[in-house]
């Protein structure tokens, strides 16, 4: 069982930026693929970025990219989310998922377990 629990959230004006935390409580942590994915109210949730095992090779949407920046470290069981130049439109509950692998490979999908999620409001 992995619980994952996300901080990090908060109200901010656009432009502004934010870091998005999420602890993992499991025993080896480089053994897991994470990922950041994000709901807005009335939508599906979507994918905004991944990371490796190692933390080697990241992934992004192309609505993120440039301004978010996935980061891990394992020795203390977090993965991060630097969000930078905020919109509007990132508007959502932010939450973190990981996926065991025996690969260190970045991934999208698949994953197994998710957090609670931390509440992001960007205002115009």
């Amino acid at each position: 069982q992995v619980q994952l629990v996300e901080s990090g959230g908060g109200l901010v004006q656009a432009g502004a930026s934010l870091r998005l935390s999420c602890a993992a409580s499991v025993r080896t942590f480089s053994s897991w693929a994470m990922g950041w994915f994000r709901q807005a109210p009335g939508k599906e949730r979507e994918f905004v970025a991944a990371i490796s095992r190692s933390g080697g090779t990241t992934s992004y949407a192309d609505s993120v990219k440039g301004r978010f920046t996935i980061s891990r470290d394992n020795a203390l069981n977090t993965v991060y989310l630097q969000m930078n130049s905020l919109k509007p439109e990132d508007t959502a509950r932010y939450f973190c998922a990981s996926r065991r692998l025996i690969v260190d490979t970045v991934v999208t999908s698949g994953y197994e377990y998710w957090g609670q999620g931390t509440q992001v409001t960007v205002t115009s």
